[in-house]
């Protein structure tokens, strides 16, 4: 790795990225099994993506989104809280514009990890 990146490696999967992969499989009615089937994985690698136990490799990732018809992307910081923003009102159009308080999409609950950007 060139000597001016950082690295920050995640130790697992963001909370909020497993919650979303959940409610994405629940929506469409699928058990974990019909998700492993669809992607290749059986469904004890799938309950273990979901509970934290397994970190998928970024392939995996890949395939897991886009077959619940989602899209990993590469958003500059500054940009996430308009992203956000646009997520939640496309999941929610009649919310209004109540604040969440936006956060980094892959923020971590420890206080030496944030930086300001």
């Amino acid at each position: 790795m060139p000597s001016h990146v950082k690295s920050t490696r995640l130790t697992g999967l963001p909370v909020d990225l497993i919650r979303d992969l959940i409610a994405a499989r629940q929506a469409r009615g699928w058990s974990q099994r019909e998700l492993g089937s669809k992607v290749g994985l059986p469904q004890v690698h799938i309950s273990g993506i979901e509970t934290g136990k397994v970190v998928p490799r970024f392939n995996t990732l890949l395939d897991l989104v886009r077959v619940l018809d989602y899209d990993l992307l590469l958003v500059p910081r500054s940009l996430v809280p308009v992203v956000q923003s646009l997520v939640r009102d496309q999941r929610h159009p009649d919310s209004g514009t109540a604040d969440e308080g936006e956060r980094p999409l892959y923020a971590t609950d420890d206080p030496e990890d944030r930086r300001d950007s």
